[in-house]
């Protein structure tokens, strides 16, 4: 759940990108940092653990500026909450933040410590910054050397980064976490979610797992997981910087439980036809037609579908499992082929759920998705999307999510049910 922002633009970044973080905060941190490149080429770091006022406090004991920066929100995997250990991490001219895992860290940075390379911190994340300077090393231009870097990592990574001497260039990749890319007047973005780019535009890219591209204040370059360029459409999102404000509540989990009426209310019309007082019949789903329904979430979502669970059997007569995303491919499941396999995730990214489906498409089984962020990558890989149209959930303790995917699923238990006689 760490945030990451950056901008490739025309004036300065830094008061916006610790602004952009402050609209992170909901993801939860224990540390944040930034990172720019001034108009003399320079690299300039600020980090600070704790709140985000303490970066900005460092910020403005050591100012720091220029038109390109990264900047990040950590919650400590690898190496404790420190200054040290808070992202951006540097080795040489290249910065970098990253969300996710480096599972192959450990080799990476004893290949590199061989080669006489030295490590400031205890995270995964440096190896990645070494692992391209090293590359810059070998002669590489800085674009194509976090290629050859990225090529060799494992995991599950989200990453941006800058280089010094070159206010003009971002790259940035991902593979497991989600990371969108942003056009805007002169200037281009990568974010966490398009919530974190609200503030800057609403035109942007999500990028497909393993991706990577090149960003330049006048454009950008999308490449897959095989270097090749490709096009990805550009998306005009219903993010707005105003649906991540608190207005008159106390906090954001306040302020979503008040929004549950409208929220029932807006994805019940998408499910249901009051004035006929029928189910709508959703594309795609062919319920008269399978013998069985996989369901498969994580956290607050299991709960929902052990909820549909009931409905879908009570009032379609159709056999359900409903199993825990994280779990589902240890158990080596045993998976008809007549069979729909439905995922629910609010942010369309969890992992272990779309790790799951994903298994279920291998299988050969239909495959759809019970999500609340349209271009999600979950959204996107499935045969059928379905929404939940909750709006942006801010709040850590899911309120309006879930009871939107109750509202959703017990429409679709009942659409089942009239498909199945």
């Amino acid at each position: 759940m760490c945030g990451i922002i950056a901008i490739a633009g025309d004036r300065p970044v830094a008061a916006r990108l610790i602004s952009g973080l402050k609209r992170l905060e909901y993801r939860g941190y224990d540390s944040s940092g930034v990172a720019v490149v001034g108009a003399d080429g320079s690299l300039s770091r600020r980090r600070a653990p704790g709140r985000i006022t303490a970066l900005e406090a460092a910020v403005a004991q050591g100012p720091i500026d220029g038109v390109l920066g990264i900047a990040h929100t950590r919650w400590a995997t690898h190496g404790a909450p420190t200054e040290t250990n808070a992202h951006p991490h540097q080795a040489g001219g290249v910065a970098v933040v990253h969300n996710g895992i480096i599972e192959n860290f450990a080799e990476l940075r004893a290949e590199l410590a061989a080669k006489g390379r030295t490590f400031a911190t205890e995270t995964d994340t440096e190896v990645v910054a070494h692992l391209i300077d090293d590359a810059i090393a070998d002669g590489l231009a800085p674009e194509d050397a976090a290629a050859r870097a990225i090529r060799r990592l494992t995991g599950a990574f989200a990453l941006a980064i800058a280089f010094q001497g070159r206010d003009d260039l971002l790259v940035g990749a991902r593979k497991g976490s989600p990371l969108v890319l942003g056009l805007g007047d002169g200037e281009t973005y990568l974010g966490s979610d398009a919530i974190a780019l609200a503030p800057f535009t609403n035109r942007v890219v999500y990028l497909e797992d393993g991706d990577w591209a090149v960003l330049r204040p006048s454009g950008f370059q999308v490449h897959d997981a095989d270097g090749r360029p490709v096009e990805r459409p550009l998306i005009v999102t219903s993010a707005s910087a105003a649906v991540a404000e608190k207005g008159n509540y106390r906090h954001f989990m306040e302020k979503e439980i008040h929004e549950q009426p409208e929220t029932v209310a807006h994805t019940l019309a998408a499910y249901v036809d009051a004035s006929a007082l029928a189910a709508h019949p959703r594309d795609g789903l062919r319920f008269a037609d399978i013998d069985r329904l996989v369901i498969v979430a994580c956290g607050t979502a299991s709960y929902a579908a052990q909820i549909a669970k009931y409905w879908f059997e009570r009032f379609a007569g159709l056999p359900v499992d409903a199993d825990i995303g994280s779990e589902f491919r240890y158990r080596a499941p045993a998976l008809v082929k007549n069979a729909l396999a439905l995922a629910i995730s609010q942010s369309g990214e969890t992992a272990d759920t779309r790790a799951a489906i994903l298994e279920c498409k291998r299988q050969g089984l239909a495959t759809a998705a019970l999500v609340n962020v349209e271009h999600s990558t979950i959204a996107r890989e499935v045969d059928t999307a379905l929404p939940t149209l909750a709006g942006p959930e801010i709040g850590v303790a899911s309120t309006k999510a879930f009871t939107s995917q109750l509202a959703a699923l017990a429409g679709l238990a009942v659409a089942a049910g009239r498909a199945r006689g």
